[in-house]
């Protein structure tokens, strides 16, 4: 009997706790926690080989998600820096993600409610552990990006990251890369993420931009001035003409977005400027 396999093993005691399960040698539990199905009736019954929380061999009825050969989507239910990510596999125990094969910057790792495309490796003393699909795995699960536009939205799952960017496997199926110059954050590993196409290449793979439109973004940009005249009691040492330098060290944004977003604000009637300051209007403070 080893952990991480399936067995046909028979009923061969009874007991408050569960059933004890032999193949004629040897004897398991079968904890009750572990019976998905009566068997009572039984004679046998099928179970998946694992070590419990005492470090002891034992039963269950519940099957996991993923095998060594079988990848599948998987929930992160914790993280530890000093490990790991600790993921659901469907059974009693969760398997590990090594810290080893995790993003070099945990900043990016994958938080509570990520999911990663995973296979299991099982130890010899009953450890779960995870392999992260590579991209030849990935590339079994894609399919060519048909009718799709610019600017149409994309949600995907982030499953690699590399120095130049992110790449996603969306809702249907297609591939998504992500340059770092079109986000504002990078994504981290396990992630949804909703984009927009910005480009449906030849091989029918998509560049995806996690930016607002130009639109959105002078809201955004615009609401950034906001909070910073807020906090200044409505006013600032900031107009349409002041250092690019300046600006970008204080909001990080261009002069160009700078001027886009305090044009939309004065059009708006929201602040005028004066001898070199910008301020609310009075009704604005």
């Amino acid at each position: 009997m080893n952990p991480g396999t399936f067995m046909t093993l028979k009923i061969d005691e009874k007991v408050d706790y569960g059933y004890y399960l032999t193949d004629g040698e040897d004897r398991v539990l079968l904890h009750k926690t572990e019976i998905t199905e009566p068997i009572e009736e039984l004679d046998e019954v099928e179970v998946y080989l694992i070590v419990d929380h005492e470090d002891r061999l034992a039963a269950t009825m519940k099957k996991p998600k993923i095998s060594e050969d079988r990848f599948g989507w998987v929930e992160v239910v914790s993280v530890r820096e000093d490990m790991g990510a600790f993921v659901d596999i469907g059974l009693s125990k969760d398997a590990l993600v090594d810290n080893d094969i995790l993003p070099a910057y945990v900043s990016v790792w994958p938080k509570e409610g990520d999911k990663l495309y995973c296979s299991l490796k099982v130890t010899k003393n009953g450890r779960f552990f995870t392999k992260l699909a590579t991209e030849d795995v990935m590339q079994e699960n894609i399919v060519p990006a048909e009718g799709v536009r610019n600017n149409q939205a994309v949600t995907g799952r982030v499953y690699r990251i590399i120095i130049a960017g992110t790449f996603i496997i969306t809702e249907e199926g297609y591939k998504g890369f992500i340059h770092s110059s079109q986000r504002k954050r990078e994504p981290r590993l396990g992630e949804l993420v909703t984009g927009r196409v910005v480009d449906v290449k030849e091989d029918g793979t998509l560049n995806v931009s996690l930016l607002p439109f130009k639109h959105e973004a002078l809201d955004e940009d615009a609401q950034v001035i906001c909070d910073y005249m807020e906090e200044r009691g409505g006013a600032m040492p900031f107009f349409d003409k002041s250092d690019p330098d300046d600006i970008k060290e204080r909001f990080n944004m261009s002069k160009g977005a700078f001027k886009r977003a305090l044009g939309s604000l004065m059009k708006a009637g929201k602040v005028y400027q004066e001898d070199g300051w910008t301020y609310f209007k009075k009704e604005q403070q």
